[in-house]
């Protein structure tokens, strides 16, 4: 249960560090700029969240797995490979962040952080000083939110994990599927439900604070 427990945590974490990675940039876009086909751009990225995760984890393993397009030009394989659950996880939980994120950094007056660069500051340090404090309730609750939603992951992790990982969701399955042990599935999901009831707890304190005052209403601007 501790070796189920630490991947479970293990990849919950390694995925919210990736999906914040690639997804933030994709917020301040959204956040900031106007351009033509924005409204539907927004759509496309929201998609792959609602999507079956049988559906995504077929799609993965044919993208990655034997005969799939890595294998085919490249001759690489990432089925049953950490990467290829990580890669997942991010395609879906992209739009948590995105949506999340930049529906608070569109809140804030950008003026503020141009005022910090015309007293001396370098644009990174005006972002760091003025902008990520004041986006860390949305960065958090995100985080928080990815956390929870590969912590408790099936589909990816049973299609593409393959027999040699395991998560939480996976383990209570197979105890249940092929040990016949109901009483070591009836530990693991009362151990989940414990963890996923704290997690939520704190998004919802989270989730408080997440507003700003933006003062004047400023526009996008174009790229």
């Amino acid at each position: 249960m501790r070796q189920v427990l630490w991947f479970t945590t293990w990849q919950a974490l390694a995925s919210t560090a990736l999906t914040l990675l690639i997804a933030l940039p994709a917020a301040y876009v959204f956040a900031r700029f106007d351009f033509p086909g924005k409204q539907v751009l927004r759509a496309v990225v929201t998609v792959p969240f609602v999507l079956p995760t049988v559906v995504v984890g077929s799609a993965f393993m044919a993208l990655v797995g034997r005969g799939g397009l890595l294998d085919a030009v490249w001759g690489v394989r990432l089925d049953t490979t950490v990467w290829a659950i990580l890669l997942a996880h991010v395609f879906f939980n992209y739009a948590v962040v995105v949506r999340t994120v930049g529906g608070l950094w569109a809140q804030l007056d950008p003026r503020q952080e141009e005022a910090a660069r015309m007293l001396g500051a370098s644009r990174f340090a005006a972002w760091r000083t003025v902008t990520l404090p004041a986006l860390a309730p949305a960065v958090a609750a995100a985080a928080l939110m990815v956390f929870l939603f590969t912590f408790t992951s099936f589909g990816v992790v049973q299609i593409l994990g393959g027999p040699t990982f395991s998560t939480l969701e996976v383990a209570i399955y197979q105890a249940l599927r092929f040990d016949f042990d109901p009483a070591r599935a009836v530990a693991l999901t009362a151990l989940q439900i414990g963890l996923t009831v704290c997690a939520v707890l704190l998004l919802l304190r989270l989730g408080a604070g997440m507003t700003a005052d933006s003062g004047l209403p400023v526009a996008p601007r174009r790229p």
